[in-house]
């Protein structure tokens, strides 16, 4: 099953998928941690979600780029935490893919999804602020734009988490059994 989880800064999106990922009976509970850490801020951040998984059994894969890289084991439940650092990074980290951004998470995506049993993204709701930006940034969104399109039409359930609120935009009967908080 592909999960896709979209929201706002702090809306709750990284609870509720972690909710989820832990409510699959798979063998393998796997964290793909895709925040690189480029200052103090960004490490409290990765060192505040560790804190948040560390009793819930996930195995975290620290990954922020080059995701066809990581081999799954067979009967994983995979939680990929999230798709605007993830193209961040290939768009500017030296090692990134730069302008195959879209293409190569794409690539990514798909082999996480062929080799696990349930694969659920993480990303953000960042296209709503009505704000112009400069070109390099435009460039940014319209490249979580594309990859959020193309994974929203393949989901199997798209879930906006709104004030810690999940609403569902796809296949809510799929997850039947599943009580989210």
């Amino acid at each position: 099953m592909l999960i896709l989880i979209t929201g706002g800064s702090g809306s709750g999106k990284s609870e509720r998928a972690e909710e989820i990922s832990a409510s699959f009976k798979s063998e393998n509970l796997i964290y793909i941690a895709t925040m690189f850490p480029y200052d103090d801020e960004c490490l409290k951040k990765i060192e505040r979600h560790r804190e948040l998984r560390k009793e819930k059994n996930f195995l975290t894969i620290e990954k922020p780029i080059n995701l066809k890289k990581i081999e799954i084991p067979k009967n994983s439940t995979v939680l990929l935490e999230c798709i605007s650092n993830l193209v961040a990074n290939e768009m500017y980290l030296e090692d990134g893919s730069k302008e195959l951004t879209v293409s190569e998470i794409l690539k990514g995506i798909e082999k996480l999804q062929k080799n696990s049993d349930n694969l659920i993204i993480v990303t953000n709701e960042v296209f709503s602020d009505g704000i112009n930006y400069d070109e390099e940034t435009q460039k940014y969104i319209k490249n979580i734009a594309e990859i959020n399109t193309a994974i929203g039409k393949v989901a199997d359930v798209v879930i906006e988490v709104v004030y810690s609120i999940p609403i569902f935009h796809k296949g809510e009967d799929k997850l039947c059994g599943i009580h989210l908080k």
